[in-house]
């Protein structure tokens, strides 16, 4: 079958007039730029424009709602950030709701209005997907949104001048003011820390003192705008995300800060998140 024939084909079975159908696929044709396609044959395609035409024979049909089940996971990558924002496009076009699933929390963080994040067939949490990256109700969303990782951090909550801290050996960062009246409950108790990379640079003059932390450098990976540093702090190895302005080496250790309001704190047994507004 021809592209055109292929779009066709679910009104064809519905017995839909000729005319009709030929509008029908036309429009949604011009919707996704594939009109000079029409006349070709599916193999002779590449992966996007496939997935155009699959589109395609979903749009003609005009349903109330879409469901996209992985629909890029067989591109390439630099095909796939195109794809990701001609959906996008096409979803500002149709104003339909869209159910899309995905495993790739990249697509689900750029194309959602609202995730759901489901473990083990259970819903973890519901939210815009800034809400739910500043948000995480317990580790296992924490650890799925964002990337690279959250890096977790096991630790024991001590008091120290009136202060709590967050406290590892060969690593204390005190307790953010905004969860302090939760983690009280937590006081000489294990917690789980948590600190995405992004939220730790390089020290500059502007970082309080108790922010600060020594790290040993064990892995650079320079990426361009940035570099993923793997570090050891005390026994643990966590990730952190910096400007490439400041050059480093494999066994050099450097001075890290912390964003002492991005810190967050999880439940060792339940998982859930600790003080979360």
């Amino acid at each position: 079958m021809t592209v055109y024939d292929n779009m066709a084909f679910g009104l064809k079975l519905r017995k839909f007039p000729k005319p009709e159908i030929q509008q029908r696929v036309q429009e949604a044709a011009e919707i996704l730029g594939i009109q000079e396609l029409l006349a070709r044959k599916p193999r002779a395609l590449s992966g996007g424009q496939r997935q155009r035409v699959a589109v395609g024979r979903a749009i003609v049909r005009k349903p109330q709602v879409f469901l996209f089940d992985e629909p890029l996971s067989n591109l390439d990558a630099k095909l796939r950030v195109a794809m990701r924002a001609e959906l996008k496009k096409l979803h500002d076009r149709l104003q339909a709701t869209v159910v899309y699933v995905t495993h790739d929390q990249v697509e689900a963080m750029t194309m959602g209005d609202r995730i759901v994040i489901m473990k083990d067939g259970l819903i973890q949490q519901v939210g815009a997907p800034l809400q739910v990256y500043a948000q995480p109700q317990n580790q296992f969303v924490a650890g799925f949104i964002g990337s690279p990782a959250m890096n977790f951090i096991p630790c024991t909550v001590t008091a120290r001048d009136g202060n709590l801290f967050f406290t590892a050996p060969g690593f204390s960062l005190p307790v953010p003011a905004a969860k302090a009246k939760a983690m009280a409950a937590y006081k000489d108790k294990a917690v789980t820390m948590g600190i995405r990379p992004e939220d730790m640079h390089a020290v500059t003059p502007q970082d309080p003192p108790g922010s600060m932390f020594d790290a040993k450098v064990e892995v650079v990976e320079p990426i361009g705008h940035e570099i993923y540093l793997d570090v050891m702090v005390g026994s643990f190895e966590i990730i952190a995300r910096v400007s490439p302005d400041n050059p480093v080496r494999v066994g050099q250790t450097v001075k890290l800060a912390a964003s002492l309001d991005k810190l967050h704190a999880f439940d060792p047994q339940t998982e859930r998140a600790i003080g979360l507004a």
